[in-house]
């Protein structure tokens, strides 16, 4: 994952770096133009020197030439040989020369050479000074350089602690709300500026978003009371039905049919109001459920989903298994898990198989595509078998709830032979 640096961070080498390049081009600037203004008024100096020295020497031909600081020969065409073999042929201009001393050191030095009245004129000048200066304000502007880095620094840091004052603010704010459960108005305690506009949006959305808390907690009250009850009156008027002596066995077993539906929608009922509240507060715990128990009672209440297919469903239990959550989260998923396996199996067998610390839904049924099981789990997505029935919502379900209580739910193809493997894990430790 690609580490993200904090804004703090990111003004402060923003500023840095922006002070240490406006410093540096700032120095490479220098540079440039004192080598070239420097250039330039030696190579203008040395050309006239050269050349007056000639003017001189034609209007004068006994007067000799002379100069304190350079070195000068004047020579006429016919005894040019008396000059150094690399300057003979070089033509009016100013040439930058290196040589080697009598220490052997690389000489660098700057020559000037006329050529008029039959006279040829050489000039000579040593830059080595300089070069020394140059390098002299190399130095110096290498530590300028430095020296602006670091202030820029100072002040990157001061600024973006001044600057990110009012957010730090903000957001510790934010963070007191977890600790007094409400949210309070932020707005009051900042400046009209930028981060005064951010927390007014944020008491408008705090605002938004309670209302849609109260809406949701109104609904889920409504809910448990408007829906419990009357399938609280269908569970116990079956009952009363089926004590009747006069019924026959296919209305007894209708009846039977109405009190599981009663039960399975009520179960359903309470684990959408418990997940709709978790996901809000966090799981409810401190419930203990049997495994088998709830996996046989859900088994049962899924075989008229056989009707007259052949089909073969049972449990195996090789492992006792008890989970920390509501009786009804556990029957919710696991009636869509086995409902599913009965659904899409046309001949065969389910075998339901409590482990260790799991639960597998082994089925017949014509399987799934490796590429689909995680993407059957998503809302709203149906299986291609058994004529792709249903909205996509219970799969989706199950796995919220698994989630919820940090279970593990997926899906896979049979490896031995055609169906599909729904499985549970309980406990990653002991599965």
């Amino acid at each position: 994952m690609q580490s993200r640096r904090k804004l703090r961070f990111r003004l402060v080498v923003s500023f840095a770096l922006f002070g240490f390049g406006l410093s540096a081009l700032f120095a490479a600037a220098s540079l440039y133009v004192r080598a070239k203004v420097e250039n330039q008024l030696i190579n203008a100096s040395l050309q006239n020197d050269i050349n007056q020295a000639i003017e001189n020497k034609h209007a004068n031909p006994d007067q000799p030439f002379q100069s304190q600081l350079m070195e000068a020969w004047l020579w006429s065409d016919r005894t040019i040989y008396k000059a150094r073999l690399d300057w003979q042929n070089l033509g009016d201009g100013v040439y930058d020369m290196q040589d080697v001393d009598k220490n052997g050191d690389i000489r660098h030095y700057k020559l000037a050479v006329a050529r008029k009245y039959g006279l040829v004129g050489f000039l000579t000048y040593d830059i080595s000074r300089e070069d020394l200066g140059k390098r002299q304000l190399i130095t110096s502007l290498v530590a300028a350089v430095v020296l602006f880095s670091l202030l820029s620094l100072a002040i990157g840091l001061w600024l973006s602690r001044k600057v990110l004052k009012p957010v730090t603010e903000l957001a510790r704010r934010l963070r007191d709300f977890r600790k007094v459960g409400r949210a309070e108005p932020l707005a009051a305690h900042f400046a009209d500026d930028e981060v005064g506009e951010l927390a007014q949006a944020l008491d408008e959305y705090a605002e938004r978003l309670t209302a849609v808390v109260e809406r949701d907690r109104e609904f889920n009250s409504d809910v448990s009371h408007e829906l419990r009850t009357p399938l609280a009156v269908i569970s116990s008027t079956t009952e009363l039905l089926q004590g009747s002596p006069d019924l026959t066995d296919k209305l007894r077993e209708r009846l039977k049919r109405i009190e599981r539906a009663s039960r399975q929608a009520t179960e359903l009922i309470e684990a959408l109001l418990l997940l709709s509240r978790a996901e809000r507060r966090g799981p409810t715990r401190g419930e203990t459920t049997e495994v088998a128990k709830v996996a046989a009672d859900v088994i049962e209440s899924q075989r008229p989903q056989v009707r007259d297919k052949p089909i073969e469903v049972e449990l195996v239990n090789h492992h006792a298994v008890s989970v920390n959550a509501p009786a009804s989260v556990l029957s919710v998923a696991l009636t869509n898990l086995i409902g599913n396996a009965i659904k899409y199996t046309l001949e065969g067998r389910v075998t339901v198989q409590i482990d260790k610390g799991r639960i597998d839904i082994i089925d017949t049924g014509p399987g799934i595509k490796p590429e689909d099981a995680e993407r059957l789990f998503q809302r709203g997505v149906r299986g291609e078998g058994a004529g792709g029935s249903g909205a996509g919502l219970g799969l989706a379900i199950v796995r919220r709830l698994c989630d919820l209580y940090g279970w593990d739910v997926s899906m896979r193809p049979r490896s031995d032979a055609n169906g599909a493997v729904a499985s549970i894990v309980f406990d990653r430790n002991a599965a």
